[in-house]
C-alpha cells in the first residue's frame, strides 16, 4: 500500500460546493482535497490527481465556508484522496459537528481493509471516526454499471454509523449538477452514463461557434 502522508490540520483543497443534492441524502456541502496517488484510468477528475499546491485553507475557514447554510445537514469528502488529508478532515468533521448534527460521507481510492491496517493512533482512524459513511476502492471504468453513488460496482459501501442507514447508496439514481462560470464549469456528482460525453459535445459545438 502507498505509504498515506499528512500535512498537519491545513488542507490542500481543489475545490469545495455549497448546497448539492448529488453527492448524498439531503442538501449537502462537498469538498474535494487535491492529490491522489491511484491514477485511475478515465478517472473523473484528472485535475485533481497531481500532488501539487492547489488551494491551502485552514479547518476553520473550511467550516465556515461549507455550513455558511443553515439548511446544510451534511458534508462530503471526496478528491482526490482524502486519506491524504485525513488530519486535517478528521479535525474539519469535529469542529462542523459544534456547530450542528451533520452526517459525513467520505470516498476513498483505498479499500477498507487497507485503511484499517493503519495504526490505531494514525490520521486514517481519526477520520474513520468521524465518518457515517465509507465508499471505498478504485474507479474501474469497465465495472461501471450506472447504478447508486459510487463509480463502479467493486466500490463498496460501509455505514461506519447508523445515521445513514435507511439511504439506498447502491441502487439510488445518480445524478449530475453542471455549474457553467465565466472562467469554468463544475460538475458536481457522481455522473450518469453519457453525461460527460454530452458535456464534451457542447463544448466543442459552443467553441466552434465562437
Amino acid at each position: 500500500m502507498t505509504q498515506l502522508t499528512d500535512s498537519l490540520h491545513t488542507l490542500n483543497i481543489a475545490d469545495v460546493w455549497t448546497c448539492t443534492r448529488t453527492l448524498g441524502p439531503g442538501l449537502r456541502s462537498a469538498v474535494w482535497v487535491q492529490g491522489c496517488p491511484r491514477h485511475c484510468p478515465n478517472c473523473i477528475s484528472p485535475d485533481w490527481i497531481p500532488q501539487i499546491e492547489a488551494r491551502r485553507i485552514g479547518p476553520e475557514d473550511l467550516a465556515s465556508i461549507m455550513l455558511k447554510s443553515p439548511d446544510i445537514t451534511g458534508l462530503t469528502f471526496s478528491g482526490g484522496e482524502p486519506m491524504l488529508q485525513a488530519s486535517g478532515l478528521s479535525v474539519l468533521a469535529k469542529i462542523a459537528r459544534r456547530e450542528r448534527d451533520l452526517n459525513i460521507i467520505c470516498f476513498t481510492g483505498y479499500t477498507y481493509q487497507q485503511l484499517l491496517n493503519h495504526p490505531t493512533e494514525s490520521p486514517v482512524h481519526k477520520l474513520l471516526a468521524e465518518i457515517d459513511v465509507l465508499i471505498d476502492g478504485p474507479y474501474i471504468s469497465s465495472l461501471d454499471d450506472n447504478l447508486g453513488l459510487r463509480g463502479s460496482s467493486n466500490q463498496k459501501i460501509y455505514h461506519l454509523s447508523d445515521r445513514l442507514r435507511g439511504f439506498d447508496f447502491e441502487n439510488c439514481p445518480r445524478k449530475a449538477e453542471v455549474f457553467v462560470q465565466e472562467n469554468r464549469t463544475t460538475l458536481i456528482g457522481v455522473p450518469p452514463k453519457g453525461v460527460l460525453n454530452l458535456m464534451d459535445q457542447v463544448f466543442k459545438s459552443r467553441s466552434l461557434k465562437g
